[in-house]
């Protein structure tokens, strides 16, 4: 049986946020990244998908709500702006709106995702984050 018998129920279903609101979350969660830092973003891209679609060699299970894939600013040498390619953070929807049951849950979520994700392109670890309770 694949379908979950709690998912007709609406405290435990997956909450319905359609593509435009849930991007509107996602922008709003930028906007509350202080000026200061958001300044010193450098080179980094932001994009809302469905779902992250496992890599081979990962987990097949694997669920993300948001990856950041580039080099750190803390990595960055001079080498590093000859041609490279913006860093990229991707917030997952679906993976989201499954977790939350009602639209403040979400707002919490995606901006939890996006200053975590924001986080890593300024070199703080994971553990870090989990620390200072952003994990």
């Amino acid at each position: 049986m694949n379908r979950d018998p709690l998912a007709s129920i609406p405290s435990f279903g997956p909450f319905r946020m359609d593509a435009s609101e849930f991007d509107a979350a996602v922008e709003d969660a930028l906007a509350q990244i202080p000026l200061d830092i958001s300044a010193r973003m450098d080179n980094l891209v932001l994009f809302v998908e469905d779902d992250y679609i496992p890599r081979p060699g990962d987990d097949p299970d694997t669920v993300l709500l948001g990856l950041y894939e580039g080099t750190p600013l803390t990595e960055r040498d001079s080498w590093w702006g000859s041609g490279s390619l913006p860093d990229r953070i991707t917030v997952y929807r679906r993976p989201i709106l499954g977790l939350c049951s009602s639209r403040e849950q979400v707002i919490h979520e995606v901006t939890v995702t996006v200053v975590h994700e924001i986080a890593h392109h300024f070199g703080i670890s994971d553990a870090r984050l989990h620390e200072l309770g952003w994990g």
